[in-house]
This record gives C-alpha cells, structure tokens and sequence, in this order.
C-alpha cells in the first residue's frame, strides 16, 4: 500500500461521516476552476463569505464584510496567540459595530452554526498547496468549516519502515515554520501511518500527541488495533462531534508561556456522559446524584473538570446554572482554581474564590444565576449559635463539583458535643459532618464526583453519596495510552532482631519509665512505645535505610535524571531520616530553603518539639520549595514527606517513591500515582518498598483495574437502614423507663443519667455497647437515606452514651511524653539489631526484582486475590449479629516490653511474608508428614484434610502452579492469616508449621473441602491442581 492509496482511502472515511471531498490539483489557483486567487491564501474566502452570509442574514453587508476581515487578519505575528484570537472569534463570534435608525449597534458575527451542524459547508481538500515565504509546502488532507482550515492530516507511506507517524509529526513542525499562515486557523493536528494515528494541538510536544480510541465512548478501538486512523476519523472528525470538540475541549493556558491544550477521548466522553447525568438529576423529580467521574491519577483530571463547567455553563436545559467547586484543602483549592482562571476563554467567566465563611454565604445566598464559586468544604461550617447551616439556595440549577471525592465527602453521621462543666445545661449541640452541611446549604444541588481513587470502605462509598460511575479510566488505560507511564516495584526490607543480651535491662528500664502511672495506664504507655512506629524508627534501622536509599537514588539518578520523595512514617521518623542522610552527604544540606538537595515537607506549629521547628516553614516558603521541586533543572532532589504533598501534587520530573510507612487502599494508589506523570524520555516511575507493602499493593490495584471499576457490588443502603431500625429498637428497649425524650437540648446529665441505667441492667455495659455499635455501622451504611437522617440525633446520643459507658478517664501525665519519647527511643536504639537490605524476591528465590505493576504478569497474578467490598462484607457481618464492641482489659500489663517488643518486629519481618512462601513451606510440610505413619492421628487430621496434604506432597510440580480457584483462595487466606498473626516467627520452621496446620484444617472446612470419599478427595485436588498459572512460583 502506498501513501497515495492511504490518502484514498481516508478521503473515503471522510465521505462516509459528512465531508464534500474534492482534490486540491482540481481547485488550485492555476486551474480550471480556481477556488483561490493565489498559493499563498490559506483560508477559502468565497466559501467564508457565503457561509458568513447564510448564518448571519440579519447583519448588514459591510458589517460582515468587516467580521471577514477580522478573521483574515489577525493582527498577531506570534502563531500561537493569532491561533488564540482566531479560536475566540470561532467559538464567540465576530464583534462588528453598525449603524440601524441612526444609533450605533454592536453584535457579534457567526462563523459557524454549532447548533445544527448541517447548515455549515464540510469539506475535506487533499493535496493543496500553500505557498509560504520561501518554500512551496503540500500538506496531505486539510479539513475546512465554512472556508477555515481546522484540521491537518499529514500521512506517511503504512510499507515503509522508515516512514513512521514521528516522522509526520517532523514534518508539521517544518510546515509550522515554512508555511505559518495555515496552522493560525488550525484546531487540530493529526499524524498517521495508518495503521497508527495521534492528534495533538498545535503547541504539543511529541509525548503530547495521543490516540482517539473509541467512536462510541464504549468500545475500544472499535476497527481494530491497525484501524487507529479510521476509529480517529469517525470518533472525533465526524462533523458534529468537531462542532462540540471545538466548542468545549479546546484550552489556551498562559501560566509563564502560552499553551494550548486538547482534550483526550476519555476526558470528552466523560463530560459528555456526565451532562447527560447531571441534566436528568436535577429535574425536580431527580435524584441529585450526578453520578461520579473516575479517572485515574495523572491523566488530567483537571481540564475534564474545567471542560465540563464550561459545557455545563452552556447547557441550555440547566438555565445558566451555577457551579460550586468543591476541595478539602486550601493548596488544592487554589491549584484547581488556577487551572480555571487560566482557562477563561473557554469558561466565558471569571472563576471567584471564596475566602472567608462569611464570604462563602455572601456569594452563594441568594444568587440568582450564574458564576464559578471555588471553596473549600470546611467553610460549610455552623456560626457558634447555629445548630445547622442555613439553607442559602433552594434553586435546582446548582452544580457542586468534588474534587477527589475520597476525602471529604463522607460527613453525614452526628455527633453529640456537651457543654462543659459549669456551663448552663441544654448547651450541649449535635454536630454533624461537613457533607451533610453543604446539603443543608444546597438542598436541591446537583452533585458530580471527580476522582482518581474513589472510595468503597464500611462507612464510605463514594458511589452512595454521588451516585454510579459515569465514566472510567482506570489506571490499566491510561498506561496504555501513553497518558501515564508504567510503574514499577522493588522491595528492600530491613531486617531486624533484637539483641538477646540487651532484654534484661530494657524491661527495667521501661519499668521506670512508666513507674509514676497506675497499673492499667502502664500498660498502655507500653504498648504504645512498643508500636510499630517506634520499630521503624530505631537509629539502627534509620541508618540502614538512609545508606540504602542514598545508594540506590544516586545509581537511578546516573540512569535517568530526576526527583524522588521519601515517605515516612511520622514527622520524627521524618527527622531522623533527613539527619542520617545529610550526615552521609553533607553537601546536601542547606538551611536556606532556596539551597540544598534534600528537604523535608511537613504541617507543624509552633508549639512543636525543637526537634521539628526547624523544618517547619510558612505557606509561602512551602510554595518556594514546591516551584523548586517541580523545576527539573532546580537542586533540589529529595523531599521527605509523611503525608503532605501525596495528594493532588504534580511534578511530572519525580521518578522515585521510597515508601517507609504502612499505606493501603486509595492512600497508596493516590501515593505511587505520584510518579506515574509522563515526562520527556522518563521510562518509567520507580516504587521501592522499605516496610513492606507488596500485598497491600496487589490489593488495591486489583481494586483500581477491576472491571473497569464496574464490577463490585455495592451494599443496598436500605437493608443496611432495616438494621439501623432492628438496633435502635433494641436500644430503645434497653434505655425503657427511662426518659431521654428532649435528648436535643439535655446536656451531660442526661447522659450520665442514662449511662446509670443502663449500668442498672443485668449485662446491661456490654448488651448497650453491642448493639450501639452495630447501630453506627448501619447508620454508616445508609446515612443517605432521607429515612435515616432524621433518626441521626437520635443515634448521635446512643453513640454518647456508649462512649460514656466505655471511656476510662486518664490520669495527668507525670513525666513529660517528650522526655519519655526520647528515652524510649534510645532503649529501642540499643536492642534493635539492623541487618542488611533484602530484596524479598530474591531472598524467596522468584526472579522478579522489578514488577511493572500493570503489566499482564502481574495483573493476572493480581487477578486472582479474592474480590472485597469491605461494606458488603460489613453488611453481612451486621445481617449475622456477628459485630461486638471489645472491652479493654488489663491482660497486656503481665506482659513484659520486650515481649511486645519482640512482638512488633515479628510483625514488621511477617510484612514481607509473600503467598510463594507460604506454599513453599505447605509443600515442604506435605512431604515431611508424607514419610512418617499413622500421619492423620499425628496430625489431628481427618482423612479428607490428609488427602489434600496428599496432593500437594505428591504432586509438588503442579502445586507450585497453583492456578485452581479453591487453591488459590486457601493459599491467599493462608498468607493473608499469617502476615497479620503475632504467633507465628516466620524464622523458626516448628512455629510456622503448628501455625499453618491449624489455619489448613480452619480454611478447608470453610471451604467445605475437600468431599467424603477419601480417594476422591485426592483426586480431585490433583485433578484441580493441573490448572497451571506460573503467577505463583
């Protein structure tokens, strides 16, 4: 095929969606039928003139003439902002001033009609020359609107090698400079092979162009992975679609330097889809559940978001609406707000922040239409005398906008503040969640989610609150896409043991410490110092990572220059790491915030230990160090961070995340998409794992890639409420004779009074506390219903009087927790050994040392954990009467602090505990029990238990494999069991041995498993078995 053919064949396409296609040889200036008078014009001014003509009738002739004018000079010699003014003038009209009944008029000219795409004049040119002020240039295809050139398709021959579409997208950068006319009326560029395509604007780098793949915005390259240039074609170059695309998805940002900006095809179908949502749900019989955007981190969250106000501005069935843009921090408020202002053309209005709570009710109270509000959640705030936010607009065409749903949007339980002692009684006040605020303030708003982790825990589920996914594109897509790069995953876990000489002395030691306190505060004090925290914060350890991570980060900077943050697991730790750095490079310190390779980013105040202040800075210096960081030619190359900065920051030159601090679920998602941005030649980003959180990776991908995100079920809000009804019955019951009926205005004594009744009952503690536990989880479940919000007080005063009943006061603190801190740390210091830094997958003997964290391999191995939807399971566990509250009791006191100690680190070594492991030792174990007799009394097994050892002692090869459901499962509860249990040293084999028998016999009954026939039971283990997935081993 050549490039001639191609050519045909796409002019085909084109016929096929809508454009008149004529040959440019055939209405050149030197023609028979000249559509221009010379080479050099660009644009096809007959065709201009007639259209301006048909679409503005009631404009007088010079008038019009005058608009035509305008567009043919544009007056800039700068490409970039002609191309600006030109796309002003298409989208809003041409201002023109004329003269009716003596008066000056002023009015705008259509070039285009973007209601009805059919009244405009569509035609795609091929092979039409341009003379420019030195070079002849013949572009392939050019697509006109009414005479203006808005799209250029530069081809190259599909049998060449050489011909790639990089070399089309050389040869747009040579036509941008010899024939510069053209591309001030482009809105579009297109490269192609075609077997290949991308598009991108005039002002995107190579990195920048990306593929259209879907026409429907359902299926995905829907001709075929060869057909990316036909799927572009109908997807987005069919005329109506172009109309809208032009219209809604086109940005100009002036940050520095002017840029334009498309938008992708999820980013279009997303706002697309998300109209339609918010169109139905605020009618006054709708739902007000806009529904919820998930897209993942990096692939441009924000201009979606600008895209779809502007759309939604414009949409005439919402009646010139106002839009309440909503985040949970003032950084990312200003961020967004940011990205807004920049793009006012395309908005038509000037975004306004809120600044104060006074100012928040000043712009929305009474509003009658119109305007872009910017705030944060917390301004939805009660007055000191207000009980509730005043409603401040009942109107319909509200649309609230949340950014990153995930954190703020859950606030819809209540909780009982009292007043303190000495204060007047009735003072006390039900306070509910910032949520819940906003809808009081809003009653008949719409709300839209925006997301890149979107939230399905026991109490959170961002689908409850906002409604279904309107859109997904998860980070699976985006990576193949191009619009994030991969990540990949190394683990360095420190080892760590105690020294068995220091363990005498630590227990006197921590005595004394603590000897001021009563017994039970005792214990406590030593638990807590005994928590993982002060483990991962021993000097030992401290100084084993900073030697780690210095070497690794100067080996991956040789490779390929960049930024890495460190993630630690407290502002001390942070501290403490940043020391053991600098101490190894001195140089790369510097107190001055402008100088210096490392800092660290952190929240404080000044009431914060000396330790912290001096790495505490103001707003303004936090912003310095943020332009310095994002700034790939700034020294500034290591921050070290606990939680600041791991949401909505981008710094596309940042390739490594060394984390250091347990993460889970949305938390590490949002996290490791730190590094995912694409970035010039940046291959890939890098996570390297300290602490160990391979599993809790899996987990959470699995949970970002599934099934488009679609597949999970979410809980029934109103069975969880006929729970909600069955527990305060019971509490009602309970609570019987005693009369808390004004428990709106009654104060402590109301609740102490209660609390003594129910202590007046038998069991009364523990039956109360039971059920007000299970009452605040099924409220947690279904606070969306209407039905369950005016119950809410209610179960804010039996959550207060639980509380009452299970609280224990603490005693004042004798010593101060600092000095304490600090002594503790030492001790830990002198017992924890650290030994070197182990890649677990060596260590395991799986040759894996960098997981590309979406690649297939992975993926299907990931694929395999069992589904969790931790509020289905909450559900369940609730319809069982399965959940109890726990009383504290004194048992940790006889415990000695170095066994709790010794039991920390265990759980800090179990952390790395990976499934392959866990079989390894099944296996080892099968064949042991395999050679000795009378194995099943031995054991404690029954038959069936043993014929499942059986199998995997005899057939060792297929075991390793281990694709079977069932097996996976137990192999998965197994290692899941084990990682989190105390008991078990995974250095001393008898340990891990009693441990797994017990957990084999407790799952293969849950499984109900294997069945009653002996022989079958082996049989079909071994039958199960041959279904091979090499994932495992």
């Amino acid at each position: 095929m050549t490039e001639d053919q191609l050519e045909q064949e796409v002019m085909g396409w084109l016929a096929e969606v809508g454009y008149r296609t004529v040959c440019g040889y055939d209405v050149a200036p030197d023609s028979d039928n000249p559509w221009r008078s010379d080479f050099r014009q660009v644009v096809l001014e007959d065709a201009l003139r007639e259209a301006v003509q048909r679409l503005n009738p009631k404009v007088p002739p010079g008038a019009r003439e005058d608009a035509v004018r305008q567009v043919l000079n544009l007056d800039t010699p700068a490409q970039l902002m002609a191309n600006r003014a030109f796309h002003r003038l298409l989208v809003g009209g041409v201002r023109v001033e004329y003269q009716r009944g003596g008066e000056t008029v002023g009015d705008y000219v259509r070039l285009a009609d973007f209601a009805n795409p059919a009244a405009n004049d569509w035609l795609a040119l091929n092979q039409f020359s341009i003379k420019g002020p030195q070079h002849t240039r013949r572009p392939d295809i050019i697509l006109f609107l009414n005479g203006l050139p808005l799209v250029v398709l530069e081809l190259k021959n599909p049998a060449d090698e050489q011909a790639d579409i990089w070399k089309a997208f050389e040869q747009l950068q040579t036509y941008k400079v010899q024939i510069p006319d053209l591309f001030q009326y482009n809105e579009i560029l297109v490269i192609s092979d075609g077997s290949e395509a991308r598009m991108g604007s005039l002002s995107a780098n190579a990195e920048r162009f990306m593929q259209w793949r879907t026409v429907d915005g359902e299926t995905l390259d829907p001709y075929g992975q060869f057909g990316e240039l036909e799927t572009l074609v109908h997807g987005i170059l069919n005329p109506a679609l172009l109309l809208d695309y032009v219209r809604f998805f086109v940005l100009f940002e002036e940050d520095g330097a002017l840029i334009k900006k498309i938008a992708g095809y999820h980013q279009y179908h997303a706002v697309r889809s998300a109209i339609t949502q918010v169109v139905q749900a605020s009618r006054p019989e709708g739902s007000r559940k806009g529904g919820v955007v998930w897209h993942t981190q990096g692939s441009g969250k924000s201009i979606t978001m600008t895209c779809f106000a502007a759309r939604v501005m414009q949409e005439t069935a919402m009646d010139n609406p106002t839009i309440v843009v909503i985040t949970d921090r003032n950084d990312l408020d200003g961020q967004l707000f940011g990205v807004f202002s920049l793009s006012q053309d395309l908005l038509r209005e000037q975004p306004v922040q809120v600044g104060t709570r006074g100012d928040l009710r000043a712009k929305l109270g009474n509003r009658p239409s119109g305007g872009i509000v910017f705030t944060t959640i917390q301004k939805f705030m009660p007055g000191e005398d207000e009980d509730l936010f005043p409603v401040l607009s009942e109107r319909h065409n509200i649309v609230v906008i949340a950014d990153e749903a995930h954190r703020t949007q859950y606030g819809f339980g209540a909780t009982l503040k009292v007043a303190q002692a000495g204060v007047a009684e009735g003072a006390s006040r039900y306070q509910v969640g910032y949520a819940q605020h906003l809808r009081d303030a809003l009653p008949n708003a719409t709300f839209v989610a925006f997301t890149g982790t979107p939230v399905s825990g026991e109490d959170r589920d961002t689908r409850a609150v906002f409604g279904d996914y309107i859109h997904v594109y998860d980070m699976q897509q985006a990576k193949e896409d191009g619009a994030t790069v991969a990540i990949y995953y190394e683990s360095r876990l420190v080892k760590l043991s105690l020294k068995q000489e220091e363990l005498p002395h630590i227990d006197d030691e921590v005595e004394e410490l603590a000897e001021d306190e009563e017994e039970g505060e005792q214990a406590k004090l030593k638990s807590r110092w005994a928590a993982l925290e002060k483990v991962v914060g021993s000097t030992p350890r401290i100084k084993q990572v900073a030697a780690d991570l210095v070497a690794h980060f100067e080996e991956r900077s040789q490779a390929q220059d960049g930024k890495a943050m460190v993630v630690a697991m407290s502002r001390e730790i942070c501290v403490h790491l940043y020391d053991a750095i600098v101490a190894l490079r001195p140089d790369w310190h510097d107190p001055d915030p402008e100088q210096g390779a490392i800092k660290i980013v952190m929240t404080g105040s000044a009431s914060d230990k000396q330790l912290l202040r001096p790495h505490i800075h103001p707003g303004k210096v936090k912003k310095r160090l943020e332009a310095r960081f994002k700034d790939p030619a700034d020294p500034l190359k290591l921050v070290i961070v606990r939680d600041m900065w791991l949401t909505g920051f981008d710094a596309p030159c940042m390739h490594s995340l060394y984390v250091d601090k347990p993460m889970k679920g949305h938390n590490l998602m949002q996290a490791i998409a730190r590094v995912n941005r694409v970035f010039r030649d940046k291959q890939g980003g890098l996570v390297v794992d300290y602490i160990g959180i391979a599993n809790e990776l899996k987990a959470a991908i699995k949970e970002y890639t599934s099934s488009k995100g679609r597949g999970r079920p979410t809980v029934d809000a109103h069975e969880a409420y006929a729970v909600l009804e069955e527990k305060l019955d019971v509490l009602r019951s309970l609570l019987h004779g005693f009369d808390y009926g004004d428990y709106l205005t009654g104060g402590h004594k109301l609740l102490a009074g209660a609390a003594n009744h129910v202590l007046g009952l038998e069991d009364g503690k523990k039956r109360f506390a039971d059920n007000a536990l299970a009452m605040s989880k099924a409220f947690s479940l279904c606070c969306t219903l209407d039905e369950a919000r005016a119950v809410r007080d209610e179960v804010a005063f039996l959550q207060a009087v639980k509380v009452i009943l299970t609280k224990k006061e603490l005693t004042a603190k004798k010593k101060t927790d600092e000095e304490r801190e600090l002594a503790i740390r030492q001790i830990i210091g002198n017992a924890v050994v650290s030994g070197e830094v182990v890649d677990v997958f060596e260590a395991v003997g799986l040759d894996k040392p960098n997981i590309g964290l979406l690649d297939e391999d992975f993926l299907a191995e990931v694929r395999n954990l069992p589904e969790r939807n931790l509020a289905v399971e909450l559900l369940e566990r609730l319809l069982e009467g399965e959940i109890k509250s726990r009383f504290s009791t004194n048992l940790a006191q006889e415990k000695k602090f170095s066994e709790l100690l010794g039991k920390v680190i265990q759980r800090y070594q179990n952390r790395s505990i990976e499934t392959a492991q866990v079989i390894e030792e099944l296996i080892e174990m099968a064949k042991k029990f395999a050679s000795a007799s009378g194995r099943g009394q031995q054991l404690g097994l029954n038959d069936d238990e043993l014929a499942f050892y059986d199998a995997l002692a005899n057939n060792e090869a297929s075991v390793r494999a281990l694709g079977d459901e069932i097996l996976a499962k137990i192999a998965h509860e197994l290692t899941a069991s084990l990682r989190s249990s105390v008991t078990v040293d995974w250095n001393s084999r008898e340990s891990v041995r009693a441990k797994l028998r017990l957990l084999v016999k407790r799952i293969l009954r849950k499984y109900k498993y294997p069945p009653d026939q002996q022989e079958e039971a082996a049989q079909l283990v071994l039958a199960q078995a041959e279904v091979l997935c090499e994932a495992w081993v």
